[in-house]
């Protein structure tokens, strides 16, 4: 990675000769916080940002394990909220959710530099980092929008509502405040099938779980055991509706494949 001096730094270039460092964390968003605390308080800034247990890169001569404290980690959100404001924190979350290669590293550098440049910096989109930042946001932002109108209930046999999900991105959180406002006389859970964790509601409290993946949901259908007397009729009576308010004439694949990803058509009942 670039260790020269870069806009999206938000702090000086390496100087030759200077120590390359490392901060190890524990790849929670608390700790990418935590790493930014240590970085202003010790006055040292990573070259690279590595997750424990995985090898670090070759060649560099100082290692700081960064432990993750939930207090420190709320100050500088803090901190972010009252400098950049809630826009920029939603941003900052988008991007963390997007699960993608070097964006914590991103991330990092583009903290240090809000904290470490006069205000306004954060939407310099002439800057090739904090526009690689808002375009990642959109898209993550996007698959939660996506979420809120591709996801489809089954009724379960205990009455309470389930629907598996698939995104891209890790966009569910964005997403299901939606659901608990949108579906508060049901019980009902939220299943991420490619990352093992959803969240349930139960007409009280909505609380995070974890599950093993489960190869009878792998149709994303609930089994004839599982679901609710009649379930499936629904299903086949909303294909049935579903078909009827299709204009043959005007049919458009290519359009429908970009409104609604093939992605989703796996969960979706209309589909099935």
């Amino acid at each position: 990675r670039a260790v020269a001096r870069r806009a999206g730094n938000g702090r000086p270039g390496r100087r030759t000769g200077e120590t390359m460092r490392t901060f190890v964390y524990d790849r929670s968003f608390e700790g990418l916080l935590t790493a930014v605390f240590h970085a202003y308080a010790r006055r040292e800034f990573p070259d690279f940002l590595v997750v424990e247990g995985e090898p670090g890169p070759l060649f560099v001569e100082e290692r700081f394990r960064v432990v993750t404290d939930e207090v420190l980690a709320a100050r500088v959100w803090r901190g972010l909220e009252q400098r950049a404001g809630k826009g920029v924190c939603n941003m900052v979350l988008c991007v963390w959710l997007s699960e993608e290669e070097g964006a914590d590293m991103l991330l990092f550098r583009y903290l240090c530099r809000i904290f470490g440049s006069p205000h306004g910096v954060e939407y310099d989109f002439t800057d090739s980092a904090v526009l690689r930042m808002k375009q990642t946001a959109c898209r993550v932002a996007k698959e939660g929008h996506r979420l809120m109108q591709f996801v489809r209930f089954q009724k379960a046999a205990d009455g309470s509502y389930f629907a598996p999900v698939s995104p891209r991105y890790n966009a569910l959180p964005l997403a299901v405040a939606h659901f608990r406002e949108r579906f508060s006389d049901q019980c009902w859970l939220i299943c991420d099938m490619r990352r093992g964790y959803g969240y349930g509601y139960d007409l009280h409290s909505l609380r995070e779980v974890e599950f093993q993946p489960d190869g009878r949901l792998a149709d994303g259908r609930l089994p004839a055991s599982m679901a609710a007397e009649g379930e499936e009729v629904c299903g086949a009576l909303w294909r049935i509706y579903y078909g009827a308010l299709t204009i043959r004439e005007r049919l458009n694949p290519k359009q429908q494949r970009r409104c609604m990803p093939v992605r989703y058509w796996k969960y979706m009942t209309e589909h099935w």
